[in-house]
């Protein structure tokens, strides 16, 4: 995997990304990938926040993976800073080649380094092969999580 780059993502990795987010069951439910408008605008968002790192992993100039991982400093754990990883994607082309495992490491290792005690991160629950690969990666499924839609 030496020509692999992660790297942050540029404006105009956006189709690809979103792409990516579109292209499973659950994501073909709510991803749009016709209409990138909502999404540069979540980008312009995401930019301006010191505590966002949006990347894509890319081989031979193409965008094929994708994760954001959010630095959140808090209060609880004796005030220990946490990150939470989110919309982790891997292209259809370069699952199963240990990409998603090279991403959640970088994830880690830039937690590490932004002086974070705990990397957290949520799977939707059909999605069991993803539970497996995260506990394969040290993760535990230690909490339920809860969401309500606004």
């Amino acid at each position: 995997m030496g020509d692999l780059e992660i790297r942050p993502t540029a404006q105009d990795d956006i189709p690809a990304v979103v792409a990516m987010l579109a292209d499973d069951p659950l994501g073909a439910q709510r991803e749009s990938p016709h209409d990138l408008s909502p999404y540069l605008a979540a980008f312009e968002r995401l930019s301006a926040d010191p505590n966002q790192h949006l990347v894509v992993a890319v081989r031979h100039d193409r965008v094929v993976g994708t994760l954001q991982l959010t630095i959140i400093p808090g209060l609880s754990r004796r005030g220990a800073t946490r990150s939470i990883i989110e919309g982790v994607r891997i292209h259809a082309d370069e699952r199963g080649s240990g990409l998603g495992t090279r991403l959640i490491e970088w994830a880690v290792d830039e937690s590490r380094r932004q002086g974070c005690h705990l990397v957290q991160l949520t799977s939707d629950k059909t999605r069991t092969d993803a539970h497996r690969f995260y506990e394969r990666l040290g993760f535990s499924a230690s909490h339920t999580g809860f969401k309500l839609r606004l």
